[in-house]
């Protein structure tokens, strides 16, 4: 079983080395075993987007791709949360105008 600190499960497991590759260059991480598979999935979808944009010709250099990949998923990532943020506005005014005709409805019964 394992440790809880404030609920949440504290990893019992020390940390292993797992051996990436990102454009054919082998990287050795650290990670614990729970994190092993999210690791190797973040590992692949870096090295296709490293290699999309070595493919495209337009950048030169293991430096600048990497930079540039970087640019790219952390511009994903903002988006994603932006569209989030979006998504939870609209949950709450849906649910806000869910109120108000429950409101009404209830006032309309009496």
């Amino acid at each position: 079983m394992q440790a809880q600190y404030a609920g949440e499960p504290i990893l019992s497991t020390k940390p292993e080395t797992e051996a990436v590759k990102l454009l054919d260059k082998e990287y050795q991480v650290a990670c614990t075993p729970e994190e092993r598979d999210s690791l190797l999935h973040a590992a692949r979808k870096l090295d296709g987007l490293m290699r999309d944009i070595r493919g495209s010709g337009n950048v030169i250099g293991l430096e600048r791709i990497a930079v540039m990949a970087a640019l790219n998923l952390s511009h994903e990532l903002i988006e994603t949360q932006r569209q989030q943020l979006n998504n939870q506005s609209a949950q709450q005014s849906d649910r806000e105008t869910l109120n108000r005709l429950q409101d009404k409805l209830e006032q309309a019964l009496k």
